[in-house]
């Protein structure tokens, strides 16, 4: 199958609900967040959808007031009205609120490190 769904099982997807804007060029989109991961993020697709595939997006996930997770990201899937998108870099400070909402919604914080170490093999 495609790359996304190896990466799905390699990385614990967290269940967050966050104000979300995806962005491309002048197209901007407030969007639904379903779950985040350490390699991407799936939302509810909006409507109306103009956005250009072969592009790469920008996402700005707000955790609180002080916190916000900024990636850009490619659009992986797009099914039953959710989109995949893969994680093609994010700045060093968003990678560390990202760590830690993953730690804090992880059962084993030795999963975390497998993740990062999966993540650094990517």
């Amino acid at each position: 199958m495609s790359e996304h769904h190896s990466d799905r099982r390699r990385f614990k997807r967290i269940a967050f609900d966050a104000r979300t804007e995806l962005s491309q060029g002048p197209h901007r989109w407030p969007v639904q967040l379903v779950d985040l991961s350490l390699k991407g993020m799936l939302i509810q697709r909006p409507d109306p959808w103009l956005g250009d595939e072969s592009q790469p997006f920008e996402a700005d996930i707000h955790l609180s007031d002080d916190a916000e997770v900024r990636m850009d990201v490619q659009l992986a899937h797009d099914d039953h009205g959710q989109l995949g998108f893969v994680c093609l870099h994010i700045d060093l400070e968003s990678i560390e609120h990202l760590r830690r909402l993953i730690e804090l919604n992880l059962a084993d914080p030795q999963e975390l490190e497998r993740e990062l170490g999966a993540l650094l093999e990517v």
